[in-house]
């Protein structure tokens, strides 16, 4: 999928390139995310340690700028059977910021979790006072859902988040 001329892509979880590129972007933007991102050690930057995260089981899309990542999506918690249900995150490079990147990610993000993966919903969270992501879940049809008190240890403390989902389709999941 391409947004202007940013495209979206597949992460490898394999890839030194992809976990070296994801390290220097989260570097990067370390000051950006810091309001919405849990204290990170140093380690966390490191190629090694993003390796370590692309293939820990989740499924990750990447926005790209030629070979530079802006921006990243990932489902975890990825549940089959009769859940069939995943958690997304995402962000977005502080330069790219308003220009659709993650909307376009969390378009991607649901087309292959109903298409490859089978899902039934996703579910995403944001803090309170994040109305920019709100938007992009507005956008991408994510309903609220509630609010869950101290959900998520963030910037130093634990936060009030708002909950929301997107049913995906209505199938049975396949027998088993």
């Amino acid at each position: 999928m391409t947004t202007s001329m940013i495209r979206i892509r597949p992460a490898d979880p394999g890839s030194a390139t992809d976990a070296a590129a994801l390290a220097a972007a989260l570097l990067r933007n370390r000051d950006h995310m810091r309001p919405f991102e849990p204290e990170r050690a140093e380690a966390y930057y490191t190629p090694e340690a993003q390796a370590a995260r692309l293939g820990d089981g989740g499924r990750r899309w990447f926005a790209v700028d030629g070979e530079r990542i802006v921006g990243s999506a990932t489902l975890s918690g990825i549940v089959l059977g009769p859940f069939r249900s995943a958690s997304l995150g995402y962000w977005v490079d502080g330069e790219y910021t308003g220009r659709g990147v993650a909307t376009g990610l969390t378009e991607e993000v649901c087309r292959a979790a109903r298409e490859e993966l089978g899902l039934h919903r996703i579910e995403a969270s944001t803090l309170l006072d994040n109305h920019a992501s709100q938007r992009v879940l507005a956008k991408c049809g994510f309903t609220r859902i509630g609010t869950a008190p101290d959900y998520l240890h963030i910037a130093g403390a634990w936060r009030e988040h708002r909950l929301f989902q997107r049913i995906l389709h209505d199938d049975p999941p396949p027998a088993g």
